[in-house]
């Protein structure tokens, strides 16, 4: 990571958070998903600290070195929100430039919407409003009719996330409906977190192949079953070292709290759904580059997400695809990804 960063602990909206810094300026905010930590920024942090920014990558509540409550009300989105301007204020800014992959994704995206007199700048991964909770730009009216039945949508404004994940569910394996339950993904994974994490960052990645799991049934079947054995580290992009550090951030002597970070986000998708109908129908003004892998396997949620974002994001400066990159694009490919970063950062 070159030099390395600082730790900081940061008490906020009721938790404390734990955060990777660099650098002295106008404040960036990286926010990480799932799997990921701060450490997902490390190729990004001290070329923001060169570029004369001060770079803050945060570990999100449940991850890393922050705090791990077992209350789900701590990972809804408002919490979420809460706890990143909580961040921003500790530094002492009235804005921030913010940069989220995957579940930090759509946290920049709220916070562009929910308080956009806190957000200089936007850098997205995954398209707005085709998180777990989001209704795909398609508005908050329903579209359904009496009698219709649950569409298998990852996205929608029509019905309940958790039950268009078990519609999903009844065609095949599903991770999406897979987490709901508590206990058996806890049982199944965190014993083995080493290999769950191997195959699943190998499956999001542009060698892999995540949607193996159309072949796998829903019933009866966990995350293992469906997610295809990885090669040996080190890959192109990740070398042994900087797989046990992440290995290392997700460690915990609780099994509830191995991997509770992600598993409270899946879990909290209904109560945030509920809680996004207040913006259903907000579209995004911050200034906004959307950079994504050309291979990222999570594209396949997100039908139509170009046309409508073009839609509803007149904030959108710049789409870009990075070519080689699966769902972590700034590490599987951080040169490509850092200088559109900082072109879009240098401009008015």
């Amino acid at each position: 990571m070159g030099v390395d960063p600082a730790h900081v602990w940061i008490d906020t909206a009721g938790v404390t958070l734990h955060a990777l810094t660099a650098g002295d300026g106008p404040l960036v905010l990286l926010v990480h998903g799932f799997p990921g930590s701060a450490y997902a920024w490390r190729h990004q942090l001290p070329v923001l600290a060169d570029a004369g920014f001060r770079a803050v990558a945060v570990d999100c509540l449940g991850y890393g070195r922050s705090d791990r409550p077992v209350d789900e009300a701590f990972y809804t989105s408002e919490a979420a929100r809460a706890q990143l301007i909580g961040v921003i204020d500790h530094f002492g800014a009235a804005d921030a430039i913010v940069i989220g992959q995957d579940f930090g994704a759509q946290h920049a995206w709220n916070l562009a919407v929910r308080s956009p007199e806190r957000v200089r700048k936007l850098i997205a991964t995954i398209p707005y409003d085709y998180d777990l909770a989001g209704r795909a730009m398609l508005g908050g009216a329903s579209r359904k009719q009496p009698g219709d039945p649950v569409a298998p949508d990852g996205a929608s404004p029509d019905d309940l996330p958790s039950a268009r994940f078990a519609a999903m569910a009844e065609r095949h394996f599903v991770h999406l409906h897979y987490f709901q339950a508590r206990g058996p993904v806890e049982a199944e994974l965190a014993p083995q977190l080493a290999e769950f994490l191997r195959r699943d960052y190998f499956a999001l990645s542009a060698a892999g192949d995540l949607w193996n799991w159309t072949g796998t049934p829903g019933a009866g079947s966990g995350y293992l079953d469906a997610l295809p054995p990885a090669p040996p580290l080190p890959w192109p992009w990740l070398s042994q070292a900087e797989f046990d550090r992440f290995v290392a951030d997700f460690a915990h002597p609780d099994p509830a709290r191995v991997l509770i970070g992600g598993l409270a986000s899946y879990r909290a998708a209904d109560e945030n759904w509920r809680i996004g109908a207040r913006w259903a129908d907000a579209d995004v003004q911050t200034s906004t580059l959307f950079v994504y892998g050309a291979a990222d396997p999570s594209f396949g949620f997100f039908p139509d997400w170009r046309a409508r974002m073009e839609r509803r994001v007149p904030g959108l400066c710049r789409i870009v695809e990075i070519a080689g990159s699966g769902h972590f694009v700034q590490q599987e490919c951080p040169q490509e990804f850092n200088r559109v970063m900082l072109d879009f950062l240098a401009a008015a």
